[in-house]
């Protein structure tokens, strides 16, 4: 067992590392700004609160992305007061040439409104997903069989292309 220093050093080391990861899961699961600031604290709460049983079997994304997933999909559960969600942007979409970014923009607006409407797991698996994390890294930081990710994904694609195809009827 580790003493409270270590424990705290370890706490901002992995926080500073990987900060990346909790913003953009509090960005997928929150729109507003002062929201994404309460889930943001949560989720430190909790990797603080998990850190002692943190298991090196894991690697450390993979358990940061299970824990901050799992804070999320509660605190977005607790709270029915919350509107649309967002997913965050691809950042290659940045550099769309000008004409182009109009359509793009309006598809990528549509992509986050569809996947707002998922369940929380889909919205999880997506999230994931557009984070080019494989098959196996969903599997383990989902807890599902690599083939159920496998499926999942497949469904929600076909789901959201219908969606897609639903509105440009």
């Amino acid at each position: 067992m580790t003493n409270s220093n270590e424990l705290s050093l370890r706490f901002h080391q992995i926080i500073e590392q990987h900060k990346g990861v909790l913003f953009k899961v509090a960005k997928t699961y929150c729109k507003n700004e002062e929201d994404r600031q309460d889930l943001l604290q949560e989720m430190m709460i909790q990797v603080w609160k998990s850190l002692p049983k943190y298991s090196n079997t894991f690697a450390i994304t993979t358990w940061l992305y299970r824990v901050c997933l799992n804070v999320a999909i509660s605190f977005y559960r607790k709270s029915a007061t919350r509107q649309h969600l967002n997913i965050p942007l691809v950042e290659e979409l940045t550099s769309i040439r000008e004409e182009e970014s109009n359509e793009k923009q309006e598809q990528l607006s549509l992509l986050e409104k569809f996947i707002s409407e998922l369940n929380d797991l889909d919205k999880a698996l997506m999230l994931l997903y557009l984070e080019d994390k494989s098959h196996a890294e969903i599997s383990e930081i989902m807890g599902l069989s690599v083939s159920n990710v496998g499926t999942k994904l497949g469904r929600i694609k076909e789901k959201l292309k219908k969606k897609f195809s639903q509105f440009n009827s």
